[in-house]
């Protein structure tokens, strides 16, 4: 009985989050043992009410009616629920920073991310999400918004710095998140940070 109680729990915590969410079986063991987590969300699994992405992680898929097919999961929130099965902190960095920020419409062919764990490669379909291991104060000791135009910086290089580039960021930052990043950035190189400052308009 106790089993069924928590098979229909997750179920229910499943179907009530937005389509796209992704899971892990860990993120049910407030409601079951790991063991019993795992066994439901393999028979929810078979029941088509989600589906594996890789092992141990999970989708409430979103279906496209229109094209008739579902919709590949976000190769972000992927990666974020990677990092939440580990305990890590990840930022995205490379392409996929300047993707995460808007500053390029090109979907990145592999998903890069610097983290404080250890390197792992994952490959889902067409997809590839990479994280490489830095020890740098630049992602471990700042916000994730900070942390993500510095890496974003740190891509495009000093010399690819122009003024358009530096209002879109500003322009999808919020007051709140410029105040931070202009503290939390003194500690980055410094021509990244004379850059954050432009950014941040001055803001102190």
């Amino acid at each position: 009985m106790k089993r069924n109680i928590s098979l229909n729990q997750i179920e229910e915590r499943i179907r009530n989050s937005p389509k796209g969410t992704i899971f892990l079986t860990s993120d049910f063991t407030d409601l079951a043992s790991s063991d019993a987590a795992n066994k439901a969300l393999l028979r929810l699994e078979e029941a088509g009410l989600i589906r594996r992405i890789l092992f141990g992680v999970y989708e409430h898929p979103d279906y496209n009616e229109f094209l008739g097919e579902y919709v590949e999961p976000s190769p972000d929130m992927v990666a974020h629920a990677l990092a939440r099965k580990f305990g890590w902190t990840i930022v995205p960095c490379g392409d996929t920073a300047l993707n995460m920020l808007g500053l390029s419409t090109q979907v990145p062919a592999v998903w890069l991310y610097v983290s404080d764990g250890t390197y792992k490669e994952y490959t889902y379909g067409n997809t590839i999400i990479k994280f490489k291991r830095t020890t740098n104060k630049e992602i471990s000791k700042v916000s994730y918004k900070t942390a993500l135009v510095i890496q974003a910086l740190k891509a495009l290089g000093k010399e690819n710095i122009t003024a358009e580039i530096i209002n879109k960021i500003a322009s999808t930052t919020t007051d709140e998140e410029k105040t931070t990043m202009f503290t939390e950035a003194k500690y980055a190189t410094s021509w990244i940070y004379d850059i954050i400052k432009e950014i941040c308009g001055g803001t102190k």
